[in-house]
């Protein structure tokens, strides 16, 4: 009971806090100001060449898919990293010894900043994910079928929980909320590239990319963008497989770490893999943290 408190407190502080709300989603609108004001065109004109039979609809419809998909992993990450300045702000002002001269437990406290960096992580990231299928359903193009709609919420989870826990991990080196706000700076600008949202892979050196494929921001960014882009891929390569299996290779809905092939399998296990060792890390530094 005294978790849910908790976790009901932070959500409660987190949305009231308006600018905090804004900065979690930063990084997402600075991606979709860059696609409105220079990648959008650039990766229509590319595209165009590539598949002169493609209609342009067609052609913006998938790079609006694509971009959004973008914005939905950047979204799981920065929104779990921001909710969880209440935690640096409750140590750098002792207001854990408040909490532990009540009746809560550490492992409650644990619970309620996590549970509620996971839903604030999720409910915005599914919002962005909603707002890109509508501004698609209004230009014309294809949006999800159902079972597409709940993989992605499966995979937003996922890669919600996996990042959130790497960020509780993080934050507990922060000592104050200065440090906190730039290292979410940092952490805000760099995603982007790492996750391959501001320039498609297939324009990276060999090198570049097998290094950020491997990373866990690379899977979570290739999951999500499989269902995204699915529909409007189909239609832009008129169903043509080889088409469909180079333009996935190119824009990241496929991945290689040398010659090792990305499989969902091989993605999910990795985000697994970083929720339990991050989730197990970032609640013992945690412990120690609330004292």
């Amino acid at each position: 009971m005294n978790a849910l408190a908790i976790t009901h407190r932070n959500l409660r502080l987190f949305f009231r806090d308006r600018a905090a709300v804004f900065f979690s989603v930063l990084s997402a609108l600075i991606l979709i100001g860059l696609y409105a004001l220079f990648l959008g065109h650039q990766q229509v004109d590319a595209l165009k060449q590539s598949l002169p039979g493609a209609s342009e609809a067609d052609i913006t419809a998938f790079v609006v898919a694509w971009v959004f998909a973008g914005v939905a992993m950047i979204t799981t990450l920065t929104t779990g990293l921001s909710s969880l300045s209440q935690l640096v702000e409750d140590a750098s002002t002792g207001r854990f010894r408040d909490f532990l001269v009540s009746p809560v437990r550490r492992i409650e406290l644990i619970l309620g900043y996590l549970v509620s960096s996971f839903v604030i992580s999720v409910l915005i990231t599914l919002v962005t994910v909603v707002a890109g299928q509508i501004y698609l359903a209004i230009i014309g193009g294809p949006v999800m079928t159902p079972a597409q709609i709940a993989t992605v919420v499966g995979y937003v989870a996922l890669s919600s929980a996996a990042f959130v826990a790497m960020a509780a991990f993080v934050v507990t080196f922060m000592p104050s909320a200065s440090a906190f706000t730039a290292v979410a700076t940092i952490v805000g600008t760099l995603i982007g590239f790492l996750a391959g949202a501001y320039i498609p892979p297939g324009v990276l050196p060999t090198g570049v990319v097998n290094v950020v494929q491997a990373l866990p921001f690379a899977q979570s960014a290739l999951l999500i963008r499989q269902p995204l882009t699915h529909e409007a891929l189909v239609r832009m390569t008129e169903g043509d497989a080889r088409g469909e299996t180079s333009i996935s290779a190119f824009y990241g809905m496929t991945a290689k770490v040398g010659d090792l092939t990305i499989t969902n399998g091989w993605a999910l296990t990795e985000l697994v893999g970083v929720l339990v060792v991050f989730l197990a890390l970032g609640a013992w530094r945690m412990g120690r943290r609330i004292r």
